[in-house]
């Protein structure tokens, strides 16, 4: 296996009999190298994008989630709360109510969803981080009274100022019973409350999701004793899966249980099929910059017909002469491979240590200054295996052909 793969290197690195085999030869090894330098700048930049908006939506998304199976609603009075509080690892666990809403302020209305969530709320720390002004997520003072906490577009929308210390919004929910079709108040509790904070996030729950404590929205809605969901608050360094298999024991199978990649389960899917997408776009313009790659070859093979006819006299057999050819279409896709997958590793590192490449010039108000990146191994592994496969496959199948057709098979 040695010869063959020596013998390619050298035609590989000699000056060939004609100098424009050595110019295909260049080029061909500098198509993959843009090809596979796209690729990993590509599917790095995915990744960066991916990290950020999954950053921005798990800061308000619970770590796990319990929702019932059947119904609207889960029964608190029997349900093992107690329990879950005592799963090492787990931080906080707050039951919550979510329902549709019509929200009113400023003669402006907005249709949304309100949340009611537990007091714990206000000492979640990376909730902090979405809280306008100094920080503080205030759902209920130290008198007890109850505070609206809305998204920056729920706001936007109703021209909520959080500075303004009389700024307040009306919220209806659908009455339970016998509502009215023909008269707003009959279908419909309402109550207004004062708005002290307002927090940024993912522009979907901005625009439409206004929190508020859960025993004011449970007394709202006439429910008793009664929540939406469960949510789970974990520490730092906890197993998500590790714990999510000791809540499933506990609560059993009438619940669902969901982390937070299920909680945003089409989000994820989309990202991850468009990054797919894009990578199979890329492949195709891989394969396409393999034909300098057989133009290279099929030349080389009739400038070596000479060598070839020796070898034979020699005693080399027609799988030799495959092997030798078959290695150096192989050693030109990973000399390509290679120097494309240095020079974009190279630059993706450079973006995440320095991030030359910013948004924008103007001073805009985006969440993070430069592009994002982000290089995943397994992405490299896959852009060289990817290279590998392309690569050996239009050699064999170039000398192949370019031998059955010589009768040399």
């Amino acid at each position: 296996m040695r010869l063959p793969l020596f013998i390619a290197n050298r035609y590989l690195l000699a000056k060939k009999s004609h100098n424009l085999i050595n110019i295909i030869t260049w080029i061909s090894i500098l198509g993959i190298s843009v090809g596979s330098f796209a690729l990993i700048v590509v599917l790095s930049a995915f990744n960066g994008l991916e990290k950020v908006i999954s950053s921005m939506n798990n800061r308000l998304t619970p770590d796990l989630q319990i929702s019932p199976v059947k119904g609207k609603t889960i029964d608190l009075t029997t349900f093992p709360l107690g329990q879950l509080e005592e799963i090492q690892g787990v931080e906080y666990v707050i039951p919550t109510i979510t329902e549709d809403a019509l929200f009113r302020a400023n003669d402006k209305q907005h249709i949304g969803q309100v949340k009611g969530v537990g007091l714990e709320y206000q000492n979640i720390d990376r909730l902090k981080e979405i809280i306008s002004g100094d920080g503080t997520l205030v759902l209920s003072d130290e008198d007890e009274h109850a505070f609206a906490v809305p998204g920056a577009g729920v706001a936007w929308y109703l021209g909520i100022n959080a500075y303004n210390p009389y700024a307040m919004v009306r919220i209806y929910v659908p009455k339970r019973g016998n509502a009215s079709l023909m008269s707003l108040e009959n279908s419909f509790n309402s109550e207004v409350l004062t708005v002290r904070s307002v927090f940024s996030t993912e522009q979907e729950q901005d625009e439409k999701l206004v929190l508020v404590p859960f025993d004011w929205l449970s007394e709202l809605l006439e429910y008793e004793s009664k929540a939406s969901n469960v949510e789970l608050f974990v520490t730092q360094n906890a197993d998500i899966n590790k714990l999510k298999k000791s809540v499933v024991a506990i609560v059993g199978e009438d619940f669902t249980v969901k982390n937070q990649q299920e909680q945003q389960e089409t989000l994820y899917r989309i990202m991850r099929s468009e990054k797919w997408a894009v990578y199979v776009i890329l492949t195709f313009i891989l394969i396409l910059a393999t034909f300098n790659v057989v133009g290279s070859l099929s030349m080389l093979m009739i400038d070596k017909r000479k060598d070839t006819e020796i070898l034979k006299s020699m005693g080399a057999d027609k799988h030799l002469i495959q092997r030798i050819f078959m290695n150096e279409g192989l050693l030109i896709s990973v000399a390509g491979g290679i120097i494309g997958l240095l020079l974009g590793i190279i630059l993706v590192l450079l973006q995440q240590q320095f991030g030359f490449v910013k948004f924008g010039t103007g001073g805009g108000n985006y969440v993070v200054d430069a592009y994002p990146v982000l290089l995943k191994l397994k992405d490299v592994l896959l852009i060289f295996a990817t290279i590998l496969v392309v690569g050996c496959t239009s050699a064999f199948l170039t000398v192949r052909h370019a031998l059955r057709k010589e009768g040399k098979l």
